[in-house]
Parts: C-alpha cells; structure tokens; sequence
C-alpha cells in the first residue's frame, strides 16, 4: 500500500488572512521613500521650502528649457509632484500617483538629455538622469503592484482582482501625459 503525502501549499491569499505580509511592509517603505522625495521636490519648486529654488525661478528654468506657459508648467509641476507624492505615501488612488511620478520623471528625463541646466539647480552632473529613472521605476512598479495593506487603498480594498489591468492603464496615463507635455514643448 503506497502512502500519500500531502505539502501543504501556503498562498498570498492565505497570507494576507494572517495579516501584513512582508511584501506588504516593502511597498510602504518604497511609497514612502518615493512619496516623500516627490512631495519634498514639489515643495521645493512651488514654495522653496527644503531649499528649493522657488516658483519664479522654476518657472524661469521651464521657460529656458522650452516649455510654453512656464507659469502655469510650475503649476502643474509643483502640484504633480506635490500632490502625487502625498498620495503614494498614504497609498491614496496608488495607480494615478504612480502615474504622475511617471509622467513628471520623464519629462525630467527628457530635459536633461536636451538642456544643459544651470546655477544652483545643477548641484550635481547635469546629465545624470539615474535618479529620475529610479524614480521612474518606483513609480511603475507601484503602478502595477498596488500600494499594500498598509495603505488607504488596502483599507479600502480598492483595486482587487483588477491591479495589473490598472497598473498599466496607469503606466500608459503617465506616459501618454509625459508625450503630450513634451509635444506642447517642442512646439
């Protein structure tokens, strides 16, 4: 008589039963990380706070780097990053934030390629861009993971079952929106 062996088979369904995983620990420290590094640079732009350069002078860096509107760009700068970076810290609508991590660090990607910065913004190599991709890619991957447990989104089961399709609708958000800016500065 041949005996039958059973491996039990532990699941992340069943893990999150057991309550915060580790998986969900890491996403917090990576939104938080991210989160507040935009957050702070949006500050810096808008207010300069942390020692930022400031609006006008933002708005002056936009306009010299080609972007039309540079008022209303710092705007939409200041507040993409603002507004996003709170958003992926608390993991509020975790897919939109990433989005706009994504569109605003492409567009930073996009301008140290073609602008040679100048003054106190360009502290460090000017084309560097291997923070702005880091950034980037936190922002794509919490795009397509979801923020957690510990998050807005994990309290409110927001996005179950449907996570990957809107990760990468919010991948495609921040980079349709990133081309249509870039569009807008080439003209």
């Amino acid at each position: 008589m041949t005996q039958t062996r059973t491996i039990p088979v532990i699941s992340y369904a069943e893990d999150v039963r057991e309550g915060v995983t580790g998986v969900d620990a890491g996403l917090l420290v990576l939104r938080a990380a991210a989160g507040v590094v935009m957050a702070g640079h949006g500050a810096q732009k808008l207010l300069g706070w942390f020692g930022g350069a400031g609006f006008d002078p933002t708005a002056a860096t936009l306009a010299a780097a080609g972007y039309p509107a540079e008022r209303t760009m710092t705007w939409v700068l200041g507040l993409s990053e603002i507004v996003g970076g709170v958003a992926l810290v608390a993991g509020f609508l975790t897919p939109l934030a990433a989005a706009s991590v994504i569109g605003v660090m492409i567009n930073a990607v996009a301008v140290k390629w073609g602008f040679d910065w100048s003054g106190p913004i360009a502290a460090a190599d000017p084309r560097g861009i291997e923070y702005e991709v880091l950034l980037c890619a936190a922002g794509v991957a919490l795009a397509l993971t979801g923020a957690g447990q510990v998050s807005v989104d994990g309290a409110r089961g927001a996005l179950r079952g449907g996570r990957l399709a809107a990760g990468v609708g919010a991948v495609l958000l921040g980079v349709v929106a990133a081309a249509a800016v870039l569009l807008l500065r080439r003209w």
